[in-house]
């Protein structure tokens, strides 16, 4: 009885995976094809241009040091404070400085008062030796006091000059309206002079942050499609949906290589950019080349090309879908993006065009201006 219960149910299966065969193989529908070979035309806008990438930077940016040696005393201002032109931004220990300048001022004093003491005598002498009555040797020496005493009090008012100078660069002001970037500086830090072999140490570095600019790299390929004063728009990476206008400001004469691109370095102006937009952000530049509005518009794929024998010409067709036919068509366009092209004669909107080209189908290699449609539905016969 097992044995009999045992060959039914391998008879059952295999009865079970023949039937499922047989409907897999004769009752399945056929896979249906999603390709889309057709377009209908268009009108739409058309805008083409090419795009490159930079780094933003501020248009004034000032490594603050000081033009004398000394220790901060006065440091005001923090990363981030926004500033005034002439407003202080820090101040060195001037105490050494004052000391100096009152003794130097005592200096001047005392040469004044001793040029006019060799004045007087210079003067009463020339009187003397006018009358004969002291020798000229005696004339020669009160005069060389005299010219000595005059050089003097020179020597000494430029030595004071020299300090109350010295004493006013302790004080150092905010050239322009600004922010403070970095501040890598304290309060009671020794620093050095510009003057000095290192150029002095950098206290502050402020940036005028309302005035932007975009350093970029074009491909030399485009270069000449971009001009001084151009306007461009500009979207910056880490503000979504934020577009502003720039302005060529500058173009470099030369090339520069840089990832492996020969190109350009242009300077892109950005004005009133708001508190969004900030140094060291990434930018994206889309240099406009050529527009068209609310025009005739057909897939670049739908238009094909071929030179003339006769002419060698470059001249541009489609095909367009007529009731019963594909009509091979004459065109000419206009201004093109990456997708669509301007369609300046031939074609208007609402007609059909195949994104295939037809002369294939006629076995003449485009001898014939009309192609018959498949009798099948769904798609032109190859």
């Amino acid at each position: 009885m097992k044995i009999l219960i045992a060959i039914l149910l391998v008879g059952a299966l295999g009865a079970g995976g023949w039937y499922y065969s047989r409907g897999q193989n004769n009752g399945a529908p056929a896979a249906v094809s999603t390709k889309v070979d057709t377009a209908v035309i268009e009108n739409r806008n058309i805008k083409f241009a090419i795009n490159a990438a930079g780094d933003i930077t501020p248009a004034e940016q000032v490594s603050v040091r000081p033009e004398v040696n000394g220790k901060i005393e006065v440091l005001p201002v923090d990363v981030g404070d926004r500033v005034k032109s002439g407003q202080l931004l820090f101040k060195l220990d001037d105490r050494e400085l004052q000391t100096q300048r009152q003794q130097e001022e005592k200096n001047v004093e005392r040469s004044r008062l001793q040029l006019g003491q060799a004045e007087r005598d210079y003067q009463r002498a020339r009187q003397l030796f006018e009358g004969k009555l002291i020798s000229q040797e005696l004339f020669e020496d009160s005069r060389t006091k005299f010219d000595l005493a005059k050089n003097e009090l020179a020597l000494r008012e430029k030595s004071l000059d020299l300090i109350v100078e010295r004493l006013r660069k302790t004080e150092v002001m905010a050239p322009f309206d600004s922010t403070i970037l970095t501040r890598p500086i304290s309060v009671g830090q020794a620093v050095s002079g510009s003057g000095g072999f290192n150029a002095g140490t950098e206290v502050l570095t402020i940036a005028n942050l309302n005035d932007l600019i975009v350093n970029a790299h074009i491909n030399q390929a485009d270069v000449t499609r971009l001009h001084v004063d151009q306007q461009v728009e500009v979207t910056v990476e880490a503000v979504s949906g934020l577009k502003v206008m720039g302005k060529v400001e500058r173009i470099a004469p030369q090339s520069t290589l840089k990832n492996n691109i020969r190109g350009f370095a242009a300077r892109i102006l950005l004005k009133d950019v708001g508190n969004q937009i900030r140094p060291g952000m990434s930018a994206n530049i889309s240099i406009p080349v050529a527009s068209a509005d609310n025009v005739v518009a057909a897939p670049l794929a739908s238009i094909f090309t071929e030179t003339n024998p006769a002419t060698r010409e470059i001249e541009r067709h489609v095909w367009v879908k007529t009731d019963e036919t594909w009509e091979r068509r004459p065109i000419k366009i206009g201004v093109s993006d990456y997708f669509f092209a301007e369609v300046t004669s031939g074609l208007k909107a609402g007609e059909v065009v195949s994104l295939e080209d037809r002369s294939k189908e006629t076995g003449t290699g485009g001898a014939t201006n009309t192609v018959k449609l498949a009798a099948k539905a769904g798609g032109s016969q190859r």
